[in-house]
């Protein structure tokens, strides 16, 4: 029987820290900060995201941590040592990206539980693309689930 992502996530979550919100904050002040990696699309990031977040698809992860590809991102390659946060909208993406990031030999690699929406819940600043602060409120209808009646599994 197929995979569903239900079963990737749980395979992912066995493999992978996780870190809480309030926890996050504390090591983005502490004296080595760790890279925060944003896997969302770049309309997401730009709407809101954590303050000094690289934002690197997750479609395009792959690709963004070798060198010599058009997606290379030069914090990534190269660095497989390097401490990495990896975030989301909720914790699921960042999850999967994390565990990919792990597979591709990244070692100190841990994935931000709960998302960026943890993050704004636990009332943690966000800003948008010009820099400037989101409010709580806003980014909260920013980062809530969309999900339509035609995605919603059948009945019967």
């Amino acid at each position: 029987m197929p995979l569903r992502c239900t079963d990737l996530l749980a395979q992912a979550r066995a493999q992978v820290r996780e870190l809480m919100p309030w926890d996050l904050a504390a090591r983005l002040a502490g004296p080595e900060p760790p890279l925060l990696l944003d896997v969302r699309e770049a309309a997401e990031f730009a709407a809101a995201h954590i303050a000094g977040a690289l934002n690197v698809p997750r479609g395009v992860l792959e690709q963004a941590c070798e060198w010599d590809h058009d997606e290379t991102e030069p914090a990534l390659a190269g660095q497989p040592a390097r401490a990495i946060v990896v975030a989301c909208r909720s914790g699921k993406r960042s999850l999967l990206a994390a565990h990919t990031l792990q597979q591709l030999g990244y070692s100190d690699v841990v994935s931000l539980a709960t998302g960026v929406r943890g993050w704004n819940d636990a009332e943690q600043p966000l800003v948008d693309a010009g820099g400037d602060k989101v409010e709580g409120d806003a980014a909260e209808a920013l980062l809530a689930p969309r999900l339509r009646p035609d995605q919603r599994r059948p009945r019967g």
